[in-house]
């Protein structure tokens, strides 16, 4: 296992922690006493696991160390960090809180990209997802967007960067749609 697959692993484990301390503050919140210092290792396990992100990356395309399994894991990692950090800033009672339309869109869009792909797979013998920028920025938006609920930022309301994230995401769910598509017309290998 490479050092970059290595971190990403090290990213999914850190998912837990960050479920649990974001939980024990929404109880905090709950029963009327805020624990800060729980909001805080939040934030801090969040970060972390976002920065790892970034360092696997970095890592696997500097070091050459990409790998089938890290193909693999680094993307579910990605999704299930934000999906996990979404739906719990979501359905708790921390002091602001995403509206229920943002977590439906992005799981929408996360199964519509997956079950293309799983058809692709089936009709085409093969699939390949490309990376593009806007799945980029709808990762970095969303990001965004759960770093200013846990950082309790008041002003802008918490809206602007939910439709911000919300934007990007629709956008690069119908940019990877209309390339599955292209795909299955053409029998290319690649959803670009």
């Amino acid at each position: 296992m490479t050092l970059a697959t290595k971190i990403t692993v090290f990213r999914i484990l850190l998912i837990p922690i960050f479920i649990g301390t974001a939980m024990y503050y929404a109880d905090s919140v709950a029963q009327g006493n805020r624990n800060e210092t729980l909001r805080w290792m939040t934030v801090a396990v969040f970060g972390l696991a976002a920065l790892s992100d970034a360092v696997d990356g970095y890592i696997a395309r500097k070091l050459n160390q990409r790998s089938r399994l890290g193909a693999i894991l680094d993307p579910l990692a990605d999704k299930l960090l934000l999906l996990s950090a979404i739906l719990t800033l979501t359905f708790t009672t921390w002091p602001q809180r995403f509206p229920i339309w943002f977590p439906l869109l992005i799981i929408s869009r996360d199964v519509a990209v997956m079950g293309g792909a799983f058809l692709i797979h089936h009709y085409v013998g093969h699939c390949r997802i490309a990376p593009h920028w806007t799945g980029k920025m709808a990762t970095f938006t969303q990001i965004f967007a759960v770093l200013w609920i846990m950082l309790d930022i008041r002003s802008p309301d918490i809206l602007w960067p939910t439709c911000l994230a919300a934007a990007f995401s629709a956008f690069s769910g119908f940019y990877y749609m209309a390339g599955g598509i292209r795909q299955l017309h053409h029998g290319d290998s690649d959803l670009v």
